[in-house]
């Protein structure tokens, strides 16, 4: 199976190995020292426990055009870079090539073969434009929700700190047979990649703990354990997940845990530093947009009031501009 991984970083790399060394032929894009040290060494997988797995891909380079059509592309970079890969990444595709969206918060996809009175509609927080839109044909399209976290500790080097779990999913909820060879071979891997009709579902319950811990701690530069052990930060996320919540509600989607329960999903993860505070102490730009943006976005779409979102997003979008390098 040709796998493409546009995106070799932290999740991207961690699903390079995985599928790697279940057979899959996978290429990786990445760049700069990752991609040199890649090229050299093979991409290494790191865990708690003290096990290292090294793989080598068939092909790693920061020109897709080496690579060659694909079965499948998964786009493993952060939402914010996707509208600048949408055009290159089409060198990647065939007939039948799928393209597996492992990004999080509120994909450009949302309203495709969605039904209902959306249908269609484009949010424009996540495409602006309809770049993105206009460059993917909604027929090659996956979903993908990860839940698991890992960092580059260096060049080449991948740490593993929690979750294996990767649950796929087709925009019409159909159970097709490129979601199932997906899946058979990412749990093959030692991944969990259950297939499911309700995908949405499955993005809101994720995103419910990213648009209020994440910009929570990139303001305040505080690990997760830290804003929930604090009583007005724990306050102000569950406000944002409320407003989410009834969001989500108002377009059909039903969470089958409580708030409290998703804060302590959250909290069982530990010490953990969001991936927006790193971005924001790196300097970079974040995935507020995807994460909160367009939740206010899909806020004032139903006519549903976010004002501890609205607060929060105006506020992370300042010291984006300020922090960004």
């Amino acid at each position: 199976m040709r796998i493409c991984i546009v995106g070799a970083g932290a999740i991207g790399g961690l699903l390079g190995v995985k599928l790697a060394l279940a057979g899959a032929e996978v290429t990786l894009i990445a760049r700069g020292a990752h991609l040199a040290a890649i090229q050299r060494d093979g991409l290494a997988l790191t865990y708690d426990d003290g096990r290292r797995e090294v793989a080598h891909p068939v092909l790693a380079t920061d020109d897709m055009r080496a690579a060659g059509p694909q079965e499948y592309v998964i786009v493993a970079v952060k939402a914010q870079s996707l509208a600048g890969l949408v055009e290159p990444m089409r060198v990647l595709y065939g007939p039948e090539t799928a393209v597996v969206y492992a990004q999080n918060g509120i994909p450009w996809w949302y309203f495709q073969q969605h039904g209902g009175p959306y249908e269609g509609r484009r949010i424009e927080t996540v495409d602006p434009g309809g770049v993105i839109a206009a460059a993917t044909e909604i027929e090659r399209v996956m979903g993908c929700v990860v839940y698991p976290a890992a960092e580059i500790t260096r060049p080449g080097e991948i740490r593993h700190i929690e979750g294996n779990r990767f649950t796929l999913g087709e925009p019409n909820g159909e159970r097709s047979e490129r979601v199932i060879r997906l899946s058979r071979l990412m749990t093959e891997a030692g991944l969990k990649a259950p297939p499911r009709p309700d995908i949405r579902n499955e993005l809101w319950l994720k995103l419910w703990g990213n648009l209020s811990f994440n910009p929570i701690s990139a303001l305040t530069r505080a690990t997760v354990d830290r804003i929930i052990a604090d009583p007005l930060a724990r306050a102000l996320a569950e406000q944002m997940m409320a407003e989410a919540q009834t969001v989500a509600e108002t377009l059909g989607i039903r969470f089958p845990v409580s708030i409290e329960r998703r804060i302590k999903m959250a909290e069982d993860i530990g010490a953990h530093k969001t991936s927006m505070l790193q971005d924001i102490e790196a300097g970079r730009r974040t995935e507020i947009d995807a994460l909160v943006g367009a939740v206010a976005e899909l806020g004032r779409l139903t006519g549903t009031p976010t004002p501890h979102i609205d607060a929060v997003y105006a506020n992370v979008k300042l010291l984006e501009q300020v922090v960004t390098k």
